[in-house]
């Protein structure tokens, strides 16, 4: 699998966070996630043939209307897509947000929350999205392998999602120990740099 990231040659606008947050200002944040669902899109013939690939979506950009139709770039590539919903802002806040859900599945689509434990991504949304993958935030495990805590917090979701038939992603393992506790844990699904670094195009 591979997840799309969103960068730009810019300095100043290099990273998610200042090129969203500038496209909020500008009252642009659904253009954005346009274009980068058609670069997604574009390139998404280039992967391997059976890789999945996972797109994050902005919470606002569950208002657009053009996600739901047959003109949405990534529409013919639904059924190896997962929608990675990041909670930049609420849910509470998207009007009908259960029948939008709905619309994306019946595509073909699947739907993952991403960072859980971080910001608005609690348990709340796992109940309100009803995942089918769930990504827990690289702060419960970063240096998890010296944390009885993390550990604690992180067994008791892996054990959630199988009770759920959610798959589970331990997301930002930089060192073998963190790979190892996570393991320990029960954590297959493995994402970060440990694997592999961010770069353009497909390896």
């Amino acid at each position: 699998g591979y997840e799309a990231l969103a960068r730009s040659d810019e300095p100043t606008l290099s990273t998610p966070g200042p090129l969203f947050e500038a496209a909020a200002r500008l009252g642009r944040t659904l253009d954005l996630g346009r274009a980068l669902r058609a670069r997604i899109g574009g390139s998404i013939a280039d992967a391997p043939a059976k890789a999945r690939l996972f797109v994050n979506l902005h919470v606002i950009e569950l208002e657009d209307e053009e996600l739901y139709t047959a003109r949405e770039p990534l529409r013919r590539w639904a059924d190896r897509v997962v929608l990675e919903i990041t909670e930049r802002d609420s849910l509470d806040r998207i009007r009908g947000l259960a029948e939008r859900i709905d619309r994306l599945r019946a595509a073909g689509f699947r739907i993952a929350v991403d960072d859980l434990g971080a910001g608005y991504a609690g348990l709340t949304s796992f109940a309100q999205l009803k995942p089918a993958v769930v990504k827990i935030d690289m702060s419960l495990i970063r240096d998890i392998d010296k944390s009885p805590v993390q550990q604690r917090i992180v067994r008791a979701m892996v054990s959630l999602c199988a009770d759920s038939d959610v798959e589970f992603v331990g997301e930002g393992i930089e060192t073998e120990p963190e790979r190892q506790a996570l393991g320990a844990l029960g954590c297959e699904l493995h994402q970060g740099f440990l694997y592999a670094r961010p770069q353009r195009g497909f390896c």
